[in-house]
């Protein structure tokens, strides 16, 4: 009867102890595993095609050549639709937010001075 309790209370211990061991275990990983290029791969964007069918556009490469990836991804496959050097898109330009009561200043503004 101690014999199974031991075997028991061994199995219990060990069951609670199996979170804080792989949690360890990933944390060894990710401080020595991870490679370049997963790190510098980023997704810029997703659109569903279908319920399992998306495409994909991704950021991959070294700093100094970036490359874009359009990608078609499936549950079974994903296939390369075409490939653009990052060079040759232009960066996005950064729109200036104004908040309502400023357009509406603007606005106001604008209408004074034509009256």
């Amino acid at each position: 009867m101690t014999q199974t309790l031991s075997v028991v209370v061994l199995f219990i211990a060990g069951m609670a102890c199996l979170p804080w061991l792989v949690r360890w275990v990933q944390q060894r990983k990710g401080a020595s595993g991870v490679s370049g290029a997963a790190a510098a791969s980023k997704v810029l964007s997703a659109v569903a095609i279908g319920p399992q069918q998306r495409v994909v556009t991704v950021e991959v490469g070294p700093e100094h050549a970036r490359t874009l990836l359009v990608l078609g991804v499936t549950a079974q496959h994903v296939s390369c639709l075409h490939t653009i050097p990052a060079s040759s898109v232009p960066l996005p330009t950064v729109e200036r937010h104004i908040s309502f009561a400023q357009e509406i200043a603007q606005a106001s503004a604008l209408k004074e001075t034509d009256a």
